[in-house]
């Protein structure tokens, strides 16, 4: 159905809002997003920009989405050039693609990988699903990685979250290969994270040369 002049107005209108958002969090941080600014940027009443998005809460809701969706978008396009049964390709692309978006866009990926917005919680049914989509392609290669091997079981609570984790998304992946992959997820981002905070300034002169040297030792925990 094509869209009508008033649909395309209020979509361009948030869009404009989005924008604005983003160049706000750039300079100043996501604590500091304030829709009455973005109204001034935009050279309209405060209450004009509230008919769009009627809270600051939903304007960040709407731009944690959309930075989920455009890493998600980046790392899945990589992922998918790569060969199925080339499994350290597959890695290394979910690796790389993550790091290029997050370089490229450290202000978004602080949005999403940061310290947490203070009075502000976001709703797990909305950001729930385009914030696990660089995990699941994680999960998709493990499956790969864990076929013809043993599966090997981890004891108490966490092979029970383990086991309920497999149950909610169909996994067929050992308790040990699953402790892997979380542990080499968190690893990717907090190098991630300590490159983007200025954590190894002092220590590294070549960032990506470190991140690629991590992601062959992450590969190898992996088993890959």
């Amino acid at each position: 159905m094509t869209a009508t002049p008033r649909q395309r107005a209020r979509a361009q209108a948030i869009e404009d809002i989005k924008r604005i958002a983003r160049e706000q969090l750039a300079s100043e941080g996501s604590a500091a997003l304030s829709l009455r600014a973005i109204a001034r940027e935009l050279g309209i009443v405060s209450s004009a920009v509230y008919r769009y998005v009627p809270s600051r809460d939903e304007l960040l809701t709407m731009l944690i989405i959309d930075a989920y969706n455009s890493l998600g978008d980046a790392v899945e396009a990589a992922e998918a050039a790569c060969a199925r049964d080339d499994l350290a390709g597959r890695w290394r692309a979910i690796g790389t693609a993550s790091r290029d978006w997050a370089v490229a866009r450290p202000s978004e990926y602080a949005l999403i990988y940061g310290s947490p917005v203070p009075g502000y919680h976001a709703p797990v049914e909305r950001t729930g699903e385009p914030g696990t989509r660089v995990s699941m392609l994680l999960m998709a290669l493990l499956a790969d990685v864990q076929r013809g091997r043993p599966a090997v079981a981890v004891a108490g609570p966490l092979g029970g979250d383990f086991a309920v984790l497999r149950d909610f998304l169909g996994l067929d992946i050992g308790d040990d290969l699953l402790a892997r992959g979380f542990l080499a997820f968190s690893a990717l981002f907090g190098v991630i994270s300590f490159e983007l905070h200025g954590q190894y300034v002092g220590s590294l002169t070549d960032c990506r040369a470190h991140f690629d040297h991590q992601l062959g030792s992450l590969a190898s925990l992996l088993g890959i």
